[in-house]
């Protein structure tokens, strides 16, 4: 009897993680941001505060070959569905100005 319990309880469980991962099967990482404003970064000209304004704290912050360079992302990854992903990586300059920066996005 015990046995056919244990059975049960097993199955059980794995019913109850199939239909998790099936019905919430997402997970999502970063932090989202207002995309329109991109358009508003201007190269030489935004600085280090003019972005936190624009965009809030940046998710990631890090360094490349001595340049400081900020990262806003949000990703979105499903096990059914498209997966939705947004960055924004924004380099600086020795003035805390905007050096360089990219944006990219999933297409549909």
């Amino acid at each position: 009897m015990k046995s056919a319990m244990k059975k049960t309880a097993k199955l059980w469980g794995l019913v109850m993680i199939t239909a998790l991962l099936t019905l919430g099967g997402c997970a999502r990482v970063g932090q989202d941001f207002k995309e329109h404003r991109v358009e508003q970064i201007k190269i030489g000209q935004t600085t280090q505060s003019d972005i936190i304004n624009m965009f809030g704290q940046p998710w990631r912050k890090g360094i490349e070959n001595g340049v400081t360079m900020w990262t806003y992302g949000r990703y979105t990854y499903r096990l059914i569905g498209e997966t939705d992903t947004k960055d924004l990586i924004i380099k600086f300059d020795k003035d805390a100005k905007v050096k360089s920066y990219t944006f990219n996005e999933t297409v549909d």
